[in-house]
Order: structure tokens, then sequence, then C-alpha cells
């Protein structure tokens, strides 16, 4: 059978659009996305490398620096003597340091139940329209400048603090707290969240089916499912409310001593490093005592961030 006279065109111009060496061509492909993949692997590594050896010499400058107060004062003193005169060469950071785990303590115990209070309503209770408005809401609240939080602390919390406690001061630990509970609401409150949506479907099916109610499924099931993830959040904010410095440093009264309650201004080892660090000489045990402080935070941060990846690492071979 003869092929059309207007059908010859059409096929001309499919046999042009093939190419001449097809075998060459894939062989030139195979060889772009080999140098393509190559040169990503590099430049990850090459990232992954340039991050770990920015933070081996923050490490290193801070821890060295640090660890040059020993050379005149003890460890007894520095960690255990609530004596911070630094004119009279009295470098005794206890208060700092306990004043700085009270105000985390103060903090989770005020945030902790709110934000997954929070995380529940957005996940289980609140129907589809009101979860989109929420969640936006507390990215937004999250991208917040610390600044900002702590001028609101200062111009109106004080004074409702003031009114309420009838306290001339309401610098102090309750204050602080405060502001901290409104800064990591937001992010406790979302990664929980993520952490309860991701509970398996079926969970929930399965305690209905056996005759549970909403809050026992939530309470019974969802909540313990969703732990680790939870814990994480906790972890998380714990971390920021430790190493948080703007806004503690506007509301908290900046007086190095030890809170003996909610009212007394006070001092933390962020607010005490930022209020004095720009005073002091370099070479001098003051300047050296500070960098130790900065050092205890690291530590500290550190710390908890390991805690989550140990949390993590678990929940991933639970769920294997």
């Amino acid at each position: 059978m003869s092929t059309p006279v207007h059908d010859l065109p059409a096929q001309q111009g499919a046999m042009k659009k093939q190419p001449a060496h097809p075998s060459r061509w894939k062989r030139s492909r195979g060889t772009r996305v080999r140098i393509t993949n190559g040169l990503f692997k590099y430049y990850f590594l090459f990232s992954i490398l340039a991050l770990c050896f920015v933070l081996a010499l923050v490490i290193f400058f801070i821890g060295k620096t640090a660890f040059l107060t020993f050379n005149d004062i003890s460890l007894s003193q520095f960690f255990l003597s609530f004596d911070w005169t630094p004119e009279e060469g009295k470098f005794g950071a206890a208060s700092f340091i306990v004043n700085t785990f009270s105000l985390t303590a103060l903090t989770l115990l005020f945030a902790v139940p709110l934000s997954i209070g929070m995380a529940i309503l957005i996940a289980e209770i609140a129907p589809k329209w009101l979860k989109s408005f929420i969640r936006p809401i507390l990215d937004l609240l999250v991208g917040i400048p610390s600044i900002v939080y702590g001028y609101l602390g200062l111009t109106v919390l004080i004074p409702i603090i003031r009114s309420v406690s009838g306290e001339n001061l309401g610098d102090g630990l309750l204050a602080a707290s405060l502001v901290l509970t409104i800064m990591i609401l937001p992010t406790v409150s979302r990664i929980s969240d993520d952490a309860i949506s991701a509970v398996p479907k079926k969970y929930r099916e399965a305690a209905y089916a056996l005759g549970s109610t909403r809050l026992q499924v939530i309470m019974r099931v969802v909540l313990p499912a969703a732990g680790r993830g939870i814990a994480a959040a906790i972890i998380l904010g714990m971390t920021r409310a430790i190493g948080e410095t703007m806004a503690v440093v506007m509301v908290i009264g900046n007086t190095a001593q030890l809170a003996k309650s909610l009212f007394t201004p006070a001092s933390v080892l962020t607010s005490n490093i930022v209020m004095q660090i720009s005073n002091v000489e370099f070479d001098s045990t003051w300047n050296y005592a500070l960098h130790m402080m900065a050092f205890l935070l690291l530590v500290i941060s550190f710390g908890l961030i390991l805690i989550i990846r140990l949390i993590s690492k678990k929940r991933g071979d639970e769920a294997a």
C-alpha cells in the first residue's frame, strides 16, 4: 500500500528529529549525568566539612579563652560561689547558673501545657478552616525578633505585674519567664502539632472501635504515640529559652544576685555576658570568666541537641 502524499512531510520531520547516532547521544547524556552527580556530591561534602570546621573553630576559641579563667581562680570558686564582684577579684557564677536553670524551668512550667494543649487543638479538634488560620499565625510568631518580645514585656507586661503584685519593680524571673513562654510557645506547638499529626490514623480507628471516647483516644493513644516528637519539641524550646539574650535582658533586672523570689531583679548567664562583655579588658580574668559562661551555654545547648538526636534515633529504630 502506498503512503499518501500529504503524510510524507510529517514522516520526514519525525525522521529529522531522531538523533543520527543514538548510542553516541546516550553516552554523552550519561557522561553529563555522572559529572553533575559528582559535582553535587563534592559540593555537599565541602559544605558539611566547612560547617564542621566553623563549629570546631567556635568551640576551640571560646574554650581556649574560657579555661584561662582557672589560672587565677579555682573551679569551686567559679561554680559554687555566689559572690560576683569582679572589681574585687571575686568571680562566683553560681547565682547566674542557678537563675538560668530556674528561669528555664519556670518557662517550661508555663509553656509546655499551653503548647501541647494548642497542638492537640490544632491536630485533633479544630476544623480545617481553623487549622488553616492558626498554623500560619504560629509560623509568623516564630519569626518575630526577640527584641520585639522584650520591648513588649518592658512596656506592657512589667507595668501589669507591678499593678497586680504591688511590687515597686516588676523585673525578675516571672516577667522573663512569661516573655520566654510567649516566644517558645509557637515553636513547641508547631513541632508537637506535626508529631501528633504523624500518628497513624489506624491507631485512632482501633481505639474508637474498642469504645474509647475522644479524650481517651487523645490521652491514651495519640499522645503516647507522639511522645518522642513532643519531647523533642520541648527540648528545642528549652534550648531557645536557655540561650535567649535580648528579651531577657530587657525584663529580668540585670542584677548580679540570686533570685529569692519571682519579683527579685536578677541576672542569668546570657544577660550577664551581654551587659558586661563590652566593658572589660580582653586579657583579664573578668573577660575569661564571661567566656566560661558562654562555654557553659554552648555545652548545655550541645547536650540538649544530643538528647534530641538520641530521641529521634530511638524513634526511627522503633518505626523500623
